[in-house]
């Protein structure tokens, strides 16, 4: 369907836009359970960043002989397992984080380094992405972050559908067991921008989304539970993988050291000795491995940017034909969710 379009509603809306492209959402059931009826019954909350355009077509990214880019995906990586919040309730338990036969799946690969460039309006470009706490910031908690990581970068749609598939296995401690396929959850258009929004405040970054599916005329009970409104505006910040405090409080422990993006100088740079800092330039989320806030700024993007983000198809139907999600990545699950806004 494209990347759709934005429109300023005020003169001087102190907003530039980085990047353009298409997001898509999909979750995954617990492990042996054959459907999720609820946010508790999922395993993982996943995003597909696909950029199109923006200020610069020629993005830096990772080396494409690093990370776990171009290899077979033969499960989620574990490593994030209660990394979202120390104590958190929405925690995995240990054997679960174990539970596959040799512990931790992503032990042996390491974070995404090196620096080749991408033109992402004549290539390909694809982030897996993983939410800690298997949702988006709640809307009503604005200021409280919630914490993901980049698990893949891709130019091959196939790495994408690979990741999407569902798995049988054995462990040493629950014998068979079986990982569902992701569901497709809902997709849309997406920017990155620059906010200056002036009075002495600095500028910082937002990533800004609008559905297109699920139709609006159709339910959005998964949506809903995990906090996917129909468009929002999310405060983005990297977080520094240099930097080894923990902050006062502690909370976000993030990836193991080995998994953690090696950024080239030019975007190391760019970070300092910040904690954390604005995704500007976005070619930060091109590495696997990067560790990133988003915060709950606003689901009323005129009132909150002076912008309106307009999707190429405003009435679009729920049908399999008109999804860019379906087209691209086939049905790895079912697309119950995507299509009628239903569990499944």
């Amino acid at each position: 369907m494209g990347q759709g379009e934005e429109l300023k509603t005020r003169p001087d809306p102190k907003v530039e836009i980085q990047e353009r492209g298409d997001i898509f959402f999909f979750y995954r059931p617990k492990v042996s359970k054959e459907e999720a009826h609820s946010a508790d019954d999922v395993q993982r909350l996943y995003i597909v960043l696909h950029p199109e355009s923006g200020e610069r077509p020629v993005e830096e990214k990772q080396a494409s002989d690093s990370g776990k880019e171009g290899e077979k995906i033969s499960g989620d990586i574990k490593e994030e397992e209660g990394q979202e919040k120390k104590g958190g309730d929405n925690e995995d338990t240990k054997e679960e984080a174990q539970e596959k036969k040799g512990g931790d799946s992503g032990a042996g690969v390491e974070g995404g380094h090196g620096s080749e460039k991408v033109n992402i309006e004549k290539q390909p470009l694809f982030r897996f992405i993983v939410m800690g706490r298997k949702s988006l910031p709640d809307p009503h908690k604005k200021g409280r972050p919630y914490w993901g990581f980049v698990e893949m970068v891709t130019t091959k749609t196939d790495d994408i559908k690979i990741a999407l598939q569902g798995e049988e296995y054995d462990t040493a401690t629950r014998g068979h067991r079986h990982k569902p396929p992701a569901r497709a959850l809902a997709e849309g258009v997406y920017r990155i921008l620059r906010h200056q929004p002036g009075n002495n405040r600095k500028a910082h970054t937002h990533l800004i989304y609008k559905l297109e599916l699920p139709a609006p005329g159709e339910k959005h009970e998964p949506q809903g539970s995990l906090n996917i409104e129909r468009e929002a505006s999310l405060l983005l910040q990297i977080k520094n993988p240099e930097h080894k405090g923990t902050g006062s409080s502690g909370q976000f422990r993030g990836l193991r050291e080995k998994r953690k993006a090696l950024f080239p100088a030019s975007l190391q740079g760019r970070l300092g000795h910040l904690r954390f800092a604005p995704a500007d330039p976005p070619d930060f989320l091109n590495y696997e491995g990067c560790e990133f806030l988003l915060i709950a700024a606003s689901d009323d993007l005129d009132e909150e940017l002076g912008l309106e983000l307009r999707t190429e198809a405003e009435e679009v139907r729920s049908e399999k034909s008109c999804s860019d999600l379906i087209q691209m990545f086939g049905e790895a699950g079912s697309s119950k969710p995507l299509l009628s806004g239903t569990w499944v």
